[in-house]
């Protein structure tokens, strides 16, 4: 039942022309220490989901990406991921564009085990136009009414970091949005999360955290303690995003030569040594939660 691993057993596990989800929202809560070893791998032909943010620019960069299932690409104060605009404009990887809502449905089609749900979301407009493979159903009932069906979005894994996890598979999540990481564990043949904090036992039973129990542990096949884990993006409640990191990173896409140079000084040497280059555990630690 001990299902704790390291982030190379997890990558490990993880095969050419795999389709992962990537859990967490733009700049927060992504689980950054995983994707770093996904860059440090031979992994290639990758098909990634999710409601995006450095992650996809890094595995574009790096040449991991295959097609790209979105319903945005953003680190916030930068609208679109650098990395991520320059392999759209040259068109090196497909693309799956879709509304936010659209994504979340064919997750939870997923979950369900359903091959698609009916949905108006998408009628209308250029999802439909730039998605030629989108489909409408119409309505057995006497209304006849024509629905999108938006496909089921299978993974054959999912990536999440969870404020603390214990070695049972048993997570929580703390903050005040739960994003859609239980659609994307729903939706997975194997989950794997990186947590900023690993027990022996989470006593759920009587916790007000109860509630930040997203998905239950029959769904995690593998937990990474990775305590700052989720930088340069936020982990609530624990640190915010990086903001200065990201616009540095961001920067490096317009440089000649910027990926290589931004992969060797913070990718290529390891976890601790990432940490370092950053400012090291008390700055990341130190990091302010945004508001709005």
């Amino acid at each position: 039942m001990n299902k704790e691993m390291d982030a190379k057993s997890v990558v490990a596990q993880l095969r050419d022309g795999m389709t992962i989800g990537v859990g967490g929202w733009g700049p927060r809560r992504k689980p950054m220490a995983l994707i770093r070893e996904i860059l440090r791998s031979d992994l290639k032909d990758l098909t990634v989901v999710a409601y995006g943010g450095p992650e996809i620019g890094m595995l574009c960069a790096a040449g991991k990406v295959r097609k790209l299932i979105y319903g945005f690409v953003s680190m916030d104060a930068i609208p679109i991921e650098p990395y991520f605009r320059k392999a759209r404009e040259a068109g090196t990887v497909e693309v799956n564009e879709l509304d936010e809502g659209l994504l979340l449905l064919g997750l939870q089609a997923a979950g369900h085990r359903l091959p698609f749900l009916p949905t108006r979301v998408g009628l209308g407009s250029d999802v439909m136009t730039y998605n030629p493979h989108l489909k409408t159903v119409r309505s057995p009932y006497e209304d006849g009414e024509e629905l999108l069906a938006m496909k089921a979005i299978r993974l054959d894994a999912a990536l999440i970091h969870v404020s603390r996890s214990d070695r049972l598979g048993n997570t929580q999540t703390d903050g005040p949005d739960p994003y859609f990481d239980a659609l994307f564990a729903r939706a997975a043949d194997k989950v794997f999360v990186t947590t900023e904090q690993l027990l022996d036992r989470i006593d759920i039973s009587h916790s007000h955290l109860a509630k930040n129990n997203l998905f239950e542990r029959y769904f995690v096949s593998g937990v990474v303690e990775a305590p700052l884990g989720a930088h340069p993006t936020a982990s609530h409640d624990s640190y915010g995003w990086d903001m200065d990191h990201l616009k540095a990173y961001g920067a490096s896409a317009s440089e000649e030569g910027g990926w290589s140079r931004y992969f060797d000084e913070f990718i290529a040497g390891g976890e601790e040594r990432y940490l370092d280059r950053v400012g090291g555990r008390t700055h990341v630690r130190a990091l302010p939660l945004p508001v709005f």
